[in-house]
């Protein structure tokens, strides 16, 4: 059967070849990406709905948000698969650093706006996690916005662990309605650390000799696609943290902590601005372990957009 499926940061790496698969086996595949160049570029290719938004700013998310409850009234599959490593000290325009806010706050956000139409769809929320969680990251959540000035390595595997955390709370919370699961999808030769300032990481996603060695986009969607088309509680554990199409068996001891990832919910909710009231699906429930800036309107367009308003996320639709 086919399926809606929206992924972000679908206009490059693993999110463009999971939509070109997807596109291909007959489903209907939404992208989501920051660069309208390239945004534009695969919803062509895939004659595909678009829309452009930057996760840097949540007016943008929640214009995103408003955008697809109005035009899609189900969803079968959320894939929160944008973001990057970057290096600049400088805060988003919401005063975020933007690491955390790229890639943790910005799709808890959006997750959080699109629960009406993703639990009345039962749809499957996927979230492209790191290895680098394990490696590098070390939750401070008093500190979520490092002030501190941790690196961007340092940064990038806070913001992993974020998203892993995140999965199983909101399946925690959630999980009447929709089913969670998040992924390694392995060191893959992509351009998301394009903006970082991290020497290492520059050696690695920069050089084309490395490059040569890890794995392609291609491979690295593997698991998207395999999450986004299977069922979750019968074909993979909701909830769970995978890598290689199988529950991750080496991960941070904070991944197990469901106080932790049911404070994260609560700060992550009050610093985008969301109230922090609890579920219905979890009142009463004890916690267990977990295993572990222009816009086109909405038209018709051969590759012909209609300008409309100055300051919300672009979309679209091709032919």
């Amino acid at each position: 059967m086919s399926k809606t499926i929206i992924i972000t940061g679908s206009s490059d790496g693993i999110g463009a070849a999971a939509a070109r698969r997807l596109s291909s086996d007959g489903h209907t595949v939404v992208i989501v990406g920051r660069s309208r160049a390239k945004t534009v570029a695969v919803a062509r290719e895939l004659h595909s709905d678009f829309f452009v938004a930057d996760f840097a700013s949540f007016d943008e998310v929640r214009q995103l948000a408003a955008e697809i409850m109005e035009r899609y009234a189900r969803v079968d599959v959320l894939a929160n698969n944008a973001g990057g490593v970057f290096g600049d000290p400088s805060r988003t325009v919401d005063g975020f650093e933007k690491t955390i806010q790229v890639n943790h706050l910005a799709p808890f956000l959006l997750t959080n706006l699109l629960l009406p139409v993703l639990t009345a769809s039962g749809a499957n929320v996927i979230q492209t996690a790191s290895d680098a969680a394990r490696i590098s990251g070390t939750l401070v959540i008093d500190d979520l916005n490092n002030a501190a000035g941790r690196s961007p390595i340092r940064a990038y595997g806070d913001a992993k662990l974020a998203n892993i955390l995140f999965t199983a709370e909101l399946q925690r919370r959630h999980g009447s309605g929709v089913s969670a699961a998040a992924f390694h999808p392995g060191t893959v030769a992509s351009n998301f650390a394009a903006e970082t300032a991290s020497r290492p990481m520059r050696l690695v996603y920069g050089n084309p000799l490395v490059r040569r060695l890890i794995t392609t986009p291609a491979r690295g969607a593997e698991q998207l696609v395999w999450l986004a088309t299977t069922e979750g509680g019968v074909d993979w554990e909701k909830g769970g943290y995978y890598e290689k199409g199988r529950v991750a068996r080496k991960v941070h001891p904070q991944t197990r902590s469901m106080d932790l990832a049911s404070e994260l919910w609560d700060v992550s909710a009050r610093m985008v601005g969301l109230a922090t009231s609890p579920h219905p699906d979890v009142a009463g429930l004890q916690r267990e372990p977990h295993p572990v800036a222009q816009v086109e309107a909405f038209g018709e367009c051969g590759g012909q957009l209609h300008p409309a308003h100055p300051v919300q996320p672009s979309t679209g639709q091709v032919t």
